[in-house]
């Protein structure tokens, strides 16, 4: 704190005995003084101002906390009444649907008594069928068997044709046929030859050769003349044959 001031003693007759008479009001010393309370009033202001928004800013928050809770409190009531108005509904449901289940239950028991009965028309049915099906597998047995014995003489049939062409003949597809021919001595080692014939459709096609022959159409166009697959796998054969001489 700035110390009190005084009041100056003037001595009158010494300054009117000066050529430039002049008083000393001290003003600097007043004008620190006036600072130094000003700067005092300032602070003390600005810590009044600073206390009170402290103040103001914990009521606000305070108010904006209760007001929050408030608000959570009505939103979980607003909740727990409308759970009360669902379950409400979902109380009456249950009793519309009880009422409806004990109809639909006395229905199905007169539906179980006419199911009962013509579950037996059934089974009366389905024995029938039963011996119907064993008739059916056993005629299926003895075509079977009848079929497994032209497999077996047609594969018999088929060896003997390999044989005569001297060629190996399979089924590699539907309706397709590989045909091929082992040569040695013609070759230093020897040499597989084959060919695919497409035999499905109303005429033959020849899918693929190995090697390639340039006699190759007119050999197609003879087969589908003749339709002799024996005499055009001989003829294949030849010509595979004098392709490797």
């Amino acid at each position: 704190m700035a110390p009190p001031l005084r009041t100056p003693h003037l001595n009158l007759s010494s300054i009117l005995s000066s050529q430039t008479p002049q008083i000393d009001l001290k003003t600097d010393a007043y004008e620190a003084s006036a600072r130094n309370f000003l700067k005092a009033l300032g602070d003390y202001t600005n810590s009044a101002i600073t206390k009170i928004t402290r103040r103001r800013d914990a009521h606000d928050a305070e108010k904006k906390r209760l007001l929050d809770k408030a608000q959570l409190i009505q939103n979980e009531a607003n909740q727990c009444k409308l759970k009360e108005i669902d379950l409400l509904a979902a109380l009456e449901r249950q009793q519309a649907e009880a009422k409806e289940a004990e109809s639909c239950v006395s229905t199905l028991r007169r539906q179980v008594a006419s199911l009962h009965e013509r579950c037996a028309a059934r089974d009366a049915e389905i024995e029938q069928y039963r011996v119907a099906v064993a008739n059916l597998q056993r005629k299926k047995n003895d075509k079977r068997a009848t079929l497994d014995a032209l497999a077996s003489q047609v594969l018999l049939e088929l060896r003997a044709c390999e044989e005569c062409l001297q060629s190996s003949i399979e089924g590699v597809d539907q309706d397709r046929l590989l045909v091929r021919f082992m040569f040695d001595g013609l070759t230093d080692s020897p040499r597989e030859c084959s060919f695919v014939l497409d035999v499905g459709g109303p005429d033959y096609h020849v899918l693929a050769t190995t090697p390639a022959l340039p006699l190759l159409p007119i050999l197609v166009d003879r087969l589908n003349e003749t339709r002799n697959i024996f005499s055009f796998i001989k003829e294949m054969r030849e010509q595979f044959c004098t392709s490797l001489i």
